[in-house]
């Protein structure tokens, strides 16, 4: 028996499902037992991921996003993807406190809280095409089990 499980999910680019997403999330990971530390980690790194897509990516506009979330024996795969603008200066936008949207208030801390929160972090997008993000975390690497 495989110890791989995955899903898909999409759906409209709304703000009122950004915390639908990180719920889906945080349930669909819980078989591998993480803590409530590890659970709040995962879902701050979706909404971020998230939040992007639907603001930066699409300008609040219509679009889809869609979360494929992979869990292979304690790690967690995150790959959050649009179809919205696109970055054009990935390394520009992953620096803390750089946002295109000071008029809505926008920190520039939402790929610092994903790479704070997740062990590892990459960014693909193109102008035009829009935008993956890819995450992942060990649940329990903290932990020691005997």
């Amino acid at each position: 028996m495989s110890n791989t499980n995955e899903m898909t999910l999409e759906f409209t680019s709304i703000s009122q499902n950004e915390s639908f997403a990180r719920v889906v999330v945080a349930a669909f990971i819980s078989r591998t037992n993480p803590t409530i530390e590890e659970v709040s980690d995962v879902k701050t790194a979706v909404s971020e991921a998230v939040t992007n897509s639907i603001i930066h990516g699409y300008d609040n506009g219509d679009g889809k996003i869609s979360i494929k979330t992979v869990v292979q024996d304690r790690q967690v795969y995150i790959e959050i993807r649009d179809e919205g603008k696109g970055i054009p200066d990935i390394e520009r936008a992953m620096e803390p406190l750089f946002t295109t949207r000071p008029d809505m208030d926008r920190s520039g801390m939402g790929f610092s809280f994903m790479e704070a929160f997740m062990d590892e972090l990459h960014v693909e997008s193109e102008v035009g095409k829009g935008t993956v993000i890819k995450m992942r975390k060990e649940i329990g690497a903290g932990h020691h089990f005997e």
